[in-house]
C-alpha cells in the first residue's frame, strides 16, 4: 500500500500545525506550549487517554483499535524540542523567538505523529493498542530517559517502540534503516592537568602543563588507531584547551582539556573510556604532572532490534516502494534509552535537498509529511492487523 490518500488530504492542515510549531520553538523540557497543543489535538481526535507531564513535559496518547484481543501494544515516538540556534532560513514561518529554532525537524516529527494519531483515531483499523509518545528534551536533555524513568513503558504496557527522523540528502519519501548499532553513544570528558607554574623564562623550574596537554592530545589519538579494532567505529576529539593563565611570560599552573567520544558498540565504549583515563593519567605522570579525568556518559548507543528493523523496513517498502541501507551515524539520539527498555526500530525518512540538521538554514520539508505519516500509521496497522 503506497502513501495513504488521507494524508494527502490532510497535508495542508498538518503543514499548518508544523509551521506553527516552527514559529514557536521551545528548548529542552520547556516545551509547555508545544505539549499543550499536542495534548489538545489528541483530545480533539478522540484519543482514549491523554496524559500530560510524563517525563516533566512529555505527552502520551492512547488509541485502542476496533479490537484489542491481540493484547499487543505498540509505541510510536516523536520529539518536540528545538535548538538554541538563530534561524537564517528567511521563511515566512521562521522562528519568532530570538536564538531558538527547529533546526533538527522535531516540529515535523511532532506534526507527522499527530497526523498519524488523527488517522488512527478515525479508522481504528488495528487489533491492539497504539501509544503515541511526544517527548521533550532530545537535544541534550535525555528526555527519552526521563520519560522511561517516569514509567512510560510499564504504565502503558508498551511491548515495542518505533521512531523516525528526517534526513537531508535522502530523497523525499524514501526511507533508510539498519539493524544493530545505528546512532553513536555520545560521551564527554574533562581533563585537568596540573603542573607547577612559573616564569616563562625559567621553564626548568616548572612542570609545564601545556606541554603535557599537547602530548596528551596526541596520545589520545592512539585509542582509535591502536586500541580499537579497525573494523569497529570510534571517534575521540579534543575540542577545547584552556590554560589558567593568558600572559605571555607565565607558564600556567593548569590546563583544561575537554572533548567528546563517539562509539557504536558497548564494549568499544568501555574500552575507550578506560584507555582515555589511563593515557591522560599516565602521560601526566611521566612529566611529573597530575591529570584528573571526569568522564561523562551521555546517550548510549542506539541499537535497532533485528526483527523490528526488518519489519520497519518492510513497512517502508509498502509506503515508498523501497528502503535503503542507512549509514552509521556518529551523532547521538536519546531514543536509545527507549530501545534499551523495549525492542524496536528507528528509521530515517528523506527530507530532500536541504541544509543538514543543526544548521541555521535548515528547514523541515513539508513534502515529507504524507510518507512519514503513512509509515507511522502502517506500523500500527501492520504490527497489529485486524484478523
Amino acid at each position: 500500500m503506497p502513501v495513504k490518500n488521507r494524508f494527502s488530504e490532510l497535508l495542508p492542515e498538518i503543514t499548518a500545525w508544523r509551521r506553527d510549531l516552527h514559529e514557536n520553538p521551545e528548548l529542552m523540557f520547556d516545551t509547555h506550549r508545544t505539549a499543550g497543543i499536542v495534548a489538545g489535538k489528541l483530545r480533539d481526535f478522540g484519543c482514549d487517554e491523554v496524559v500530560e507531564g510524563v517525563g516533566r513535559t512529555g505527552v502520551v496518547g492512547v488509541l485502542r483499535g476496533r479490537d484489542t484481543g491481540s493484547g499487543k501494544v505498540v509505541g510510536l515516538r516523536a520529539d518536540m524540542d528545538a535548538l538554541p540556534i538563530e534561524e537564517k532560513t528567511g521563511a515566512a514561518h521562521a522562528s519568532k523567538s530570538f536564538g531558538k529554532m527547529h533546526a533538527c525537524g522535531h516540529d515535523g516529527h511532532t506534526a507527522m505523529l499527530l497526523g498519524a494519531a488523527r488517522y488512527l483515531a478515525e479508522t481504528r483499523n488495528f487489533d491492539g493498542t497504539a501509544v503515541v509518545i511526544f517527548q521533550p528534551a532530545e537535544e541534550g536533555g535525555g528526555g527519552g530517559k526521563v520519560m522511561c524513568d517516569d514509567g512510560l513503558m510499564t504504565r502503558w504496557g508498551i511491548q515495542e517502540v518505533y521512531g523516525m527522523h528526517n534526513w537531508p540528502g535522502l530523497p523525499v519519501g524514501r526511507f533508510a534503516i539498519r539493524a544493530g548499532g545505528f546512532f553513536a553513544a555520545t560521551d564527554e570528558f574533562d581533563i585537568t592537568i596540573t603542573g607547577r607554574g612559573g616564569h616563562a623564562a625559567k621553564p626548568h623550574d616548572t612542570v609545564d602543563p601545556s606541554v603535557v596537554a599537547a602530548q596528551t592530545v596526541l596520545a589520545l589519538q592512539t585509542i582509535v588507531s591502536r586500541s580499537v579494532d579497525p573494523v569497529e567505529q570510534a571517534v575521540v576529539s579534543v575540542t577545547a584547551m584552556e590554560t589558567s593563565s593568558t600572559a605571555y611570560n607565565v607558564i600556567p599552573q593548569e590546563v583544561n582539556l575537554r572533548g567528546t567520544v563517539r562509539t557504536l558498540d558497548r564494549a568499544v565504549r568501555s574500552l575507550t573510556e578506560e584507555r582515555l583515563v589511563a593515557i591522560a593519567e599516565g602521560t601526566a605522570r611521566v612529566f611529573g604532572a597530575r591529570a584528573e579525568v571526569k568522564y561523562h556518559k551521555g546517550y548510549p548507543v542506539m541499537v535497532n532490534s533485528e526483527e523490528q528493523t526488518a519489519f520497519a523496513a518492510g513497512v517502508a517498502r509498502t509506503v515508498s516502494g523501497q528502503c535503503d541501507a542507512a549509514p552509521l551515524v556518529m551523532g547521538g539520539e536519546d531514543f536509545a534509552y527507549m530501545l534499551e527498555e523495549r525492542p524496536g526500530a528507528y528509521i530515517l525518512v528523506g527530507n530532500g535537498d536541504t541544509a543538514m540538521v543543526h544548521h541555521p538554514e535548515y528547514d523541515f520539508n513539508d513534502e515529507t509529511i504524507p510518507a512519514g505519516c503513512s509509515w507511522l500509521a502502517e506500523i500500527a496497522e501492520q504490527r497489529m492487523p485486524v484478523s
